[in-house]
């Protein structure tokens, strides 16, 4: 295996990707692959960042769009961030990897309070750091809670994990004729309206130059891989190199 091309990253999970084959909750099996490909990561020295979602759970725009208050809705939403984070950091510790949670809302029973310095400490010390509870502010995505952590930590590159293997013209699943990108611009994908991340996270990620690498979760060694500078999936930037 090459030499890694990163050093610090962030990976950015939906909550979704974690049902596996049901429709509901977590899968086992699936978030133990999930933690065997960080480890190996982890293994080549590599410090690694999760933002994950909760929609496996509760979604807060779709509590919304039943009645519930939007605000109430995603605060709902982020609670479910937190379960993830931990069965997360319960399935890296199985791999001898050692994690901490850090919440945006303050759980101090189950999680540590985000703190920026805390979180880059953690960092040095090996530690894989489980960013939950999205901003801790409602109205806002974890692909934006994805997008302003990788900056605060000082990722090199934002991984966002899907479970398609780059971004298309079309969903791919419904049109097959859809073509894979292998690499975009931030304006391409504001423009063209792609649904790669939101619009607030990729107008960040565009402000501070920070390279988007959408990928799938759903193919063993893809995480390793992107790590190591192979082509996977595709790449988000302000100009192809």
């Amino acid at each position: 295996m090459d030499e890694p091309r990163y050093r610090r990253i962030l990976l950015k999970l939906s909550g979704e990707a974690l049902m596996g084959t049901t429709s509901f909750g977590i899968s086992p099996e699936v978030m133990f692959t999930l933690a065997k490909e960080i480890a190996n990561v982890h293994a080549l020295g590599v410090e690694i960042g999760i933002v994950i979602g909760g929609g496996n759970i509760f979604r807060g725009v779709a509590g919304a769009a039943k009645g519930l208050d939007r605000a109430r809705a995603d605060y709902m939403g982020m609670l479910a961030t937190v379960i993830n984070a931990l069965a997360l950091q319960d399935a890296l510790e199985f791999h001898k990897v050692p994690a901490r949670v850090l919440s945006a809302l303050e759980i101090r029973a189950v999680a540590e309070p985000y703190i920026r310095a805390r979180a880059i400490r953690h960092l040095e010390k090996g530690r894989a750091v489980i960013f939950a509870a999205g901003t801790g502010n409602p109205f806002f995505t974890t692909d934006t809670a994805a997008a302003l952590r990788a900056l605060e930590i000082k990722a090199e590159i934002l991984f966002k994990a899907t479970k398609v293997d780059g971004v298309y013209t079309a969903d791919p699943i419904k049109d097959p004729t859809a073509q894979k990108f292998d690499f975009l611009t931030y304006d391409e994908v504001l423009e063209r309206g792609l649904k790669v991340m939101d619009a607030t996270a990729i107008s960040l990620a565009k402000e501070y130059n920070l390279p988007v690498l959408v990928f799938s979760m759903q193919q063993p060694g893809n995480i390793l891989k992107a790590i190591c500078g192979q082509q996977v999936g595709t790449l988000v930037g302000g100009k192809q190199s």
